[in-house]
């Protein structure tokens, strides 16, 4: 009984105020509308730069051989620190948390020729365990370099897209053969497109892989340019980092907390600090968006005090027959709370509209892909809710104060 009165009471002043309650709800719908896309904004970036700063690997560690500083055990500061690929592979046996590892060489300007083109191009050479640290995945009918090539010094490369589309076109070069330095090299592989916003040597697209023996054998390069490895996950990174380089102050002669020994990179930090920069952002936009529905909810309240004074002889009938404070309070709350539901609903519907048409624009290379995900839409419910209530309670109480004989009088 008490529902069907509060659906037509509700219903009546709608009626009555047609344009006010326009005003009212489409200030929750703005209110929604923009906190969703703001956040919804903020989390697709953030996807996007993430995705892109995982281009360069997921959790990696890249280290440079350098120059000691310190003197150590009667050896002078400024020694080099030469490290063959034996060495960088010893420090799988001797440091059980390193997931992989792999040594490189660098060639800057190696001669490449293919068909009737001639460039000069990078050559890195690696081992197999590179592809699942920078996320070098083959294409299909490809593959990326294994143990036996290295083993073997098997003249075999990978070759990214960037480069492939450069030396072949749309010809799929897997299966033909690329002249590497005047070395016939058997192609195995093509680089699958990703998205890599960081580098230490160029963007991978651009680039060809041969397995780190055969390019000790082309070019006699005896000392490793870089070596990569990646923790197991879960596992704090500089924890290894600081056995890296106690196994390697023990091989090498140097002082364990000599941190100039070795040049190293932690991407997982950098990770770090992007995703703190952008939680920040997002929460940032969220107060922002919030801000708007706050707003919204301020009509709410301007408003139902209009109607509680415009209901104020109701109000007084109501409680002279019997009606209690609670039952006027929840009255009025209940209905701001459904003019707050029903903007909400419509705000939602309008955002979601928005995000799914924005692939159309093509500007996901700019801003990411706005996503209305589970976490954004508990966010924008949560805020609605306390929006709505904090609108209709202080106005629901003060209609509820209210004495009988004063709400009476003319």
């Amino acid at each position: 009984m008490h529902l069907l009165m509060f659906i037509s009471q509700l219903w009546r002043d709608v009626r009555s105020q047609k344009f006010r309650t326009f005003m009212t709800v489409f200030g929750i719908i703005w209110g929604t509308t923009a906190v969703i896309l703001l956040m919804a904004f903020g989390q697709g970036l953030h996807h996007k730069m993430m995705v892109s700063a995982h281009g360069l690997g997921e959790r990696i560690v890249i280290a440079w051989p350098a120059r000691t500083s310190q003197p150590f055990q009667g050896l002078g500061r400024g020694r080099p620190i030469r490290m063959k690929p034996e060495d960088v592979l010893l420090l799988r046996r001797e440091i059980p948390e390193i997931e992989y590892l792999s040594p490189e060489f660098t060639n800057w300007r190696a001669q490449v020729k293919y068909g009737d083109k001639i460039l000069l191009k990078r050559v890195h050479g690696v081992g197999p365990d590179f592809a699942p640290m920078r996320h070098a995945i083959a294409q299909m009918g490809g593959r990326f370099l294994s143990l036996v090539d290295v083993d073997k010094k098997k003249r075999v490369v990978f070759v990214g897209d960037e480069l492939k589309q450069e030396l072949s076109g749309d010809e799929d070069p897997v299966g033909r053969h690329i002249i590497i330095s005047s070395v016939p090299f058997l192609v195995v592989g093509v680089l699958i497109p990703k998205e890599q916003d960081s580098s230490y040597s160029g963007r991978d697209e651009d680039k060809l892989f041969i397995p780190w023996s055969t390019f000790q054998a082309l070019y006699g390069h005896r000392y490793v340019d870089d070596f990569v490895f990646r923790p197991y996950e879960g596992l704090d990174s500089e924890r290894v980092i600081d056995r890296v380089y106690e196994a390697l102050a023990r091989r090498f002669r140097f002082a364990p907390d000599d941190r100039e020994a070795l040049h190293i990179w932690d991407t997982l930090e950098m990770e770090k600090m992007f995703n703190a920069l952008f939680y920040g952002m997002r929460i940032f936009l969220g107060i922002v968006g919030s801000f708007t529905l706050i707003v919204g909810g301020i009509g709410i309240s301007n408003i139902m005090n209009v109607v509680i004074e415009e209901r104020t002889r109701e109000i007084g009938v109501k409680m002279a027959l019997g009606a209690k404070r609670r039952f006027i309070l929840w009255q009025f709350v209940a209905e701001t709370l459904t003019i707050t539901a029903v903007g909400g609903v419509i705000g939602f519907v309008v955002a979601w509209g928005l995000v799914s048409a924005l692939p159309a624009f093509r500007i996901e290379e700019y801003v990411g892909t706005p996503r209305v995900s589970s976490q954004v839409a508990a966010v924008a419910v949560t805020l609605l809710a306390l929006v709505g209530l904090a609108s209709g309670y202080f106005p629901a109480r003060r209609a509820a104060s209210l004495q009988p004989v004063q709400a009476l009088k003319p």
